[in-house]
């Protein structure tokens, strides 16, 4: 046995022992798409799903994807270099005028957006500057462009949403150039980032930032713009970064900025040259939920804010621990790994899908349940899940005041 062998072996001993006592939460297969789904058979209402404003299984959405599908086929076989399509332009075009910005490049995941965009300009000269809860894909590109010669940017980084923290980075950095990467929303504790006292505090010390505001999109700002339209700061943030794998129902990413930047990137970025070209179903897709969003994007997100509106009433007045969270994504701290493991179980016996974070998806004590409301959830979806939230968490010791530990073997 070779020495990936043994190291597969030895990493997997806490995954056998969860399937071993039928608590792997993970990779379960839907049978169905849509936030009303079912495994093995068994009908489920999916609170862990990313489609905030329930477009995804619009009939218009199926039907454009189907029309690009005979037009195009599934994919190009190709990358955008000698793969792009008339789709392909017309869309960036469309979202670059929606989110008012310059110009705008499609990536084929939100993914290599982020990580493209990072290495395109991170350089021995830029100290890179990261929100301590940033997402992976922050981290995987700032990591990527830290170890690759030549570039070898320096890292720092700053305690979460903390302007005092950031401003002591950027006063004591090493290289001439920083560039802060944040998120609008962050998606394991839904809280917001504290946007304008970042922004002030960045053009302070002339330095770049970079906003990703995958789950800001659709969500946040009177028409879904994101944390930008929200707050008023459109015109102020030179790049952001979203994706299709939320609002948009896909899969794919977003980078938006002034015409240069964009076409700097488009040129230097590997993680857009050397990926196959975003299939024109999808973008088809995409192009459709931009139309609703800019015919009835009030309507939309007003719902969307209605509905988590009341379930994050109910879950605090039954007794749920929120954490950081101010937005739809409210995740139900458990605090233990066996019981968020447990919750999980529970609830998806009776029908409601709420994934379980534990370590090292966060920090060993911050254990809880991911749960997010869209506006697809129906009023039945949300108090069916609250009282079978209020019924496990009470059995599990979860809700506030609680006197029991964490659940021992």
């Amino acid at each position: 046995m070779s020495w990936i062998h043994e190291k597969a072996n030895r990493e997997l001993t806490r995954i056998r022992e969860a399937r071993e006592k039928q608590v792997y939460p993970m990779f379960k297969p839907f049978e169905s798409g849509g936030l009303h789904s079912s495994i093995g058979g068994q009908p489920v209402v999916n609170f862990s799903s990313n489609d905030y404003l329930g477009l995804t299984q619009h009939p218009k959405v199926k039907e454009a994807a189907a029309a690009a599908v005979q037009k195009y086929a599934c994919g190009l076989s190709s990358s955008r270099v000698q793969a792009t399509t008339v789709a392909h332009v017309e869309l960036e075009e469309r979202l670059a005028a929606w989110y008012r910005f310059e110009s705008a490049l499609v990536f084929t995941t939100g993914y290599q957006a982020m990580v493209g965009t990072i290495m395109s300009f991170a350089d021995k000269d830029t100290t890179l500057i990261l929100d301590s809860l940033a997402h992976a894909c922050i981290l995987d590109g700032t990591f990527l462009a830290a170890g690759t010669p030549t570039q070898q940017c320096e890292v720092r980084f700053f305690n979460h949403n903390s302007v005092r923290s950031l401003e002591r980075v950027l006063k004591t950095k090493e290289r001439k150039n920083a560039m802060v990467l944040i998120e609008g929303i962050y998606s394991l504790d839904g809280d917001k980032a504290v946007l304008k006292e970042i922004v002030e505090v960045c053009e302070k010390y002339d330095a770049v930032l970079v906003l990703d505001d995958a789950h800001g999109t659709g969500t946040l700002g009177t028409n879904g713009r994101g944390i930008l339209e929200e707050t008023g700061l459109e015109g102020r943030v030179p790049i952001v970064v979203s994706t299709f794998s939320k609002t948009f129902g896909g899969i794919g990413g977003i980078l938006l900025g002034d015409a240069d930047v964009v076409e700097h990137v488009k040129n230097r970025a590997r993680s857009f040259l050397f990926s196959a070209s975003l299939p024109v179903p999808i973008v088809a897709a995409a192009g459709a939920i931009l139309t609703m969003l800019e015919d009835d994007g009030p309507a939309l997100v007003a719902e969307l804010h209605d509905k988590a509106a009341y379930f994050r009433k109910s879950l605090t007045e039954i007794g749920f621990d929120l954490g950081m969270s101010n937005t739809h994504i409210m995740p139900v701290m458990c605090r233990d790994e066996r019981k968020a493991l447990f919750m999980h179980i529970a609830l998806l016996e009776n029908g409601i899908y709420m994934i379980p974070i534990v370590y090292p998806g966060c920090k060993k004590g911050e254990e809880r349940l991911r749960v997010n409301v869209t506006r697809g959830h129906t009023r039945e979806d949300m108090d069916q899940a609250l009282e079978m939230l209020q019924i496990y968490g009470d059995a599990f010791f979860v809700l506030s005041g609680d006197e029991l530990g964490p659940m021992e073997d």
